[in-house]
């Protein structure tokens, strides 16, 4: 089966290389994408715009041979909201498709319109602006490599409203990977109604998975993350 794995901010597809090993050895193909604006740290991305990812990832989509059967995608953090965006897109294409940290985001929504944007990008912020839950598990050594890494996400990305116009994309299976909060607390805010998973209510079908580490598993917890995806590419 093939696998679109689908980076949240500042990161490129190199951010899942610990997680492909996990789901290349179990028989899957899996395509780790960097995403328009993210080649490295002195790119253009100002003009970059959340369509523009997730059009992107549409096109990794339609290349695939619909012979190989539906694909699978895995979006972690804002990856996610591309994800749902995909799905809305191409909902008969999509067999599942896999929230890491993340929810699916409706219309209108946003990845995070209040990160302290410079130049039409937004760099990793200090760690400060996070909570102690995202940078659990994330020792100092992890954090000196992912700051590193960290390549600033396009301001367009962060801030432009998500657009969806199909409703089968609540028919697509859908897994979510808890990682911060567990599941059991998401289920809670979907019985009393919290906003933040408004649309994750409409899916039809939805399985969680508890991965209890800090918001960038794929760093923190690599191979357990893999073998959740690969469980939930098993049971799509």
């Amino acid at each position: 089966m093939d696998i679109i794995l689908i980076p949240g901010l500042w990161l490129d597809g190199s951010s899942w290389d610990e997680v492909v090993p996990v789901l290349e050895k179990a028989g899957h193909r899996a395509h780790p994408l960097t995403l328009p604006g993210m080649q490295s740290k002195d790119a253009d991305r100002s003009e970059i715009t959340l369509r523009d990812h997730v059009d992107a990832v549409v096109a990794v989509v339609d290349c695939l041979d619909p012979a190989g059967g539906k694909v699978v995608l895995a979006g972690h953090s804002g990856g996610g909201l591309i994800a749902h965006a995909v799905a809305d897109a191409r909902p008969d294409r999509v067999a599942r498709v896999v929230y890491v940290d993340s929810v699916p985001v409706g219309d209108g929504g946003c990845i995070n319109d209040e990160l302290p944007a410079e130049n039409g990008e937004v760099p990793l912020p200090d760690w400060e602006l996070f909570d102690d839950e995202d940078l659990f598990d994330l020792d100092d050594g992890l954090r000196a490599a992912f700051r590193e890494r960290a390549i600033p996400s396009p301001v367009h990305v962060t801030q432009d409203p998500q657009r969806l116009s199909d409703d089968r994309r609540y028919d697509v299976p859908i897994t979510v990977i808890a990682c911060e909060f567990p599941s059991a607390m998401i289920r809670e805010w979907i019985e009393g109604g919290h906003p933040y998973v408004q649309e994750l209510a409409k899916i039809r079908d939805v399985a969680y998975v508890d991965l209890p580490t800090g918001h960038w598993p794929q760093f923190t917890k690599p191979q357990e993350l893999g073998r959740a995806i690969l469980a939930s590419a098993g049971s799509a």
